[in-house]
């Protein structure tokens, strides 16, 4: 079997669920807070809508690692995306009775949405040759760019659509996030064959390659089945902890993961708060998070090709570094200077983008490959629950002290943890 023409195949497939899921995502969540301030006729529960699904995100990251370390990528990414389709479901029902508590409801089970979009970056790694996993991950999570641009522009389209079918009014974004949902389900289940983690592990050292004459000569031929994937792996939950506990690398690239995510989530969520508060528009709003956004993603291959090139760790600390520029910049921005704003939100999604990828790449390749789905769920778990943490934390500072508080705290935070990757990453010894 020609294990890079698989590859390529799986990388395109993942990324057309990406932007998929992507468009779901983005198009749920564009109008969700304002969907349940209208239902419960209340700003502060306006923001549970949030919270939800990040909530969710984080509560379906280990279920859909579990499902993957017990029978493939393929049941992992479809587990996440039908809770999604589900979500949707039940949002449309909480609209239709206008019932806020259900809304909140739906969108816990929504943000199996985000779980599979996450998911699926791991998911381009498992048959990437040596030196290449983190250019390959960066690839499918820059598909997540059409998706997240797209999305919101989608919205208010879908609502007219909505009420043309005769559905109750705002309900109509949810409808076609159920749709685009339900397209990358489609896509995973019919297209991501043959399941790479399964394939990983069938052919991994101590398997032999399918067509091999080692493989020729057993009897059965070794095949990559749910089953195969069962007896391979050891453990779940507990085998990821084991398996962080057993390593540093893998210890390191997790706090480095959550930490420019909680850095990234923290800003960004307070900067339309702050740039409110000095009276801009939404129009200069949504340019400047439109920069933020295009920051996360577009430069995603670059930071790829970066971290196979000169190190994890090395880009690792770059990224720290970015969002340390980021988050002095922003938060020392004056009431009126929207351009350093906004140049302090596009450096934020780069350095966000260092981390999230090379982290990922860094995490992937520091455990076994039979222990990868439950330290990989266990990382989504964190980042997830780090960045709504964070979001809290920042409203408070925000709140009682200022938004410059907040970029000095988080430049505090990315400092120490840069000159803590520095200091515990030992280079290499010649022999």
């Amino acid at each position: 079997m020609n294990i890079a023409a698989v590859q390529r195949r799986t990388l395109a497939v993942l990324s057309v669920a990406q932007i998929t899921g992507g468009v779901g995502v983005a198009v749920g969540t564009a109008l969700s807070s304002l969907v349940v301030a209208k239902l419960s006729g209340s700003v502060a529960i306006s923001g549970l809508a949030g919270t939800s699904s990040v909530l969710g995100a984080a509560l379906l990251a280990l279920p859909t690692a579990g499902a993957a370390n017990r029978g493939g990528r393929r049941a992992g990414l479809a587990l996440a995306y039908a809770c999604a389709v589900l979500g949707c479901l039940v949002a449309l029902l909480a609209i239709a009775t206008r019932v806020w508590p259900l809304l909140l409801v739906g969108l816990v089970l929504f943000g199996g949405g985000s779980a599979g979009n996450l998911a699926s970056r791991y998911s381009a790694t498992d048959l990437s040759a040596p030196g290449h996993s983190a250019r390959h991950l960066a690839w499918v999570v820059w598909a997540a760019t059409i998706g997240s641009v797209t999305g919101p522009n989608l919205a208010e389209p879908a609502e007219h659509l909505g009420r043309r079918l005769g559905l109750a009014p705002d309900a109509g974004p949810f409808a076609l996030s159920l749709l685009a949902f339900a397209l990358a389900l489609a896509v995973v289940l019919v297209a991501l064959r043959p399941d790479p983690l399964l394939l990983a592990r069938a052919t991994s050292p101590g398997s032999p390659a399918p067509g091999s004459p080692a493989a020729s000569a057993q009897t059965p031929t070794p095949t990559p089945t749910p089953a195969t994937a069962r007896s391979r792996s050891r453990g779940g939950l507990r085998a990821g902890w084991r398996a962080l506990r057993e390593s540093p690398v893998a210890s390191r690239a997790l706090v480095a993961i959550a930490v420019a995510h909680t850095a990234m989530v923290s800003v960004m969520s307070m900067t339309p708060v702050h740039l409110d508060h000095d009276g801009a528009g939404y129009r200069t709003i949504g340019v400047v998070l439109s920069v933020h956004i295009a920051g996360m993603f577009v430069l995603s291959p670059v930071v790829g090709w970066l971290a196979d090139r000169i190190g994890r760790t090395r880009v690792l600390v770059l990224g720290m570094g970015v969002l340390l520029a980021a988050a002095l910049l922003a938060g020392g921005a004056g009431p009126h200077d929207i351009g350093r704003v906004t140049a302090g939100l596009g450096l934020l999604g780069v350095g966000w983008s260092c981390g999230l990828i090379a982290g990922s790449a860094m995490l992937t390749e520091a455990v076994p490959l039979e222990r990868r789905p439950a330290v990989q769920g266990l990382s989504d778990l964190l980042m997830n629950v780090c960045g709504a943490g964070g979001t809290i934390v920042a409203g408070l500072i925000v709140s009682g002290l200022s938004y410059g508080t907040l970029g000095t705290a988080t430049a505090v935070m990315v400092t120490v943890t840069a000159a803590w990757l520095a200091l515990t990453t030992r280079p290499a010894r010649t022999a």
